[in-house]
């Protein structure tokens, strides 16, 4: 993949696991914290937003980005647990973020015969 499409990849990756995140904190927070059934609506819609983003991915194979995506999300909800949550992840989810990531590099970026 070149390099303007990896950063695109990598910019939907981002706002794929932005909005994710921020629509299930929602439903959390409406269901699980009892505040309001509005958040749950939003939140769905918000996840709604998630499954669009993944279609601007520059990459055709569904079944790769959602693959690689599992490695994004894992870090993406550990950065959110510390800045929403204040949680302190330990060397050990830090050594695991960096083999998911690790993972993702290979399956979305890997040279590949015929791309």
């Amino acid at each position: 993949m070149r390099s303007p499409l990896v950063v695109r990849s990598v910019l939907v990756f981002g706002a794929a696991a932005l909005a994710e995140i921020a629509g299930a904190w929602l439903v959390w927070q409406g269901v699980r914290e009892r505040s309001s059934l509005l958040l749950v609506g939003l939140g769905v819609l918000v996840l709604g937003l998630y499954g669009f983003l993944h279609t601007l991915q520059p990459e055709t194979d569904f079944g790769r980005v959602l693959a690689a995506y599992g490695g994004v999300f894992i870090g993406a909800s550990l950065v959110w647990a510390m800045v929403v949550d204040g949680f302190r992840p330990d060397r050990f989810d830090l050594i695991g973020v960096a083999v998911c990531l690790a993972g993702v590099a290979v399956i979305m970026y890997a040279p590949r015969h015929g791309a």
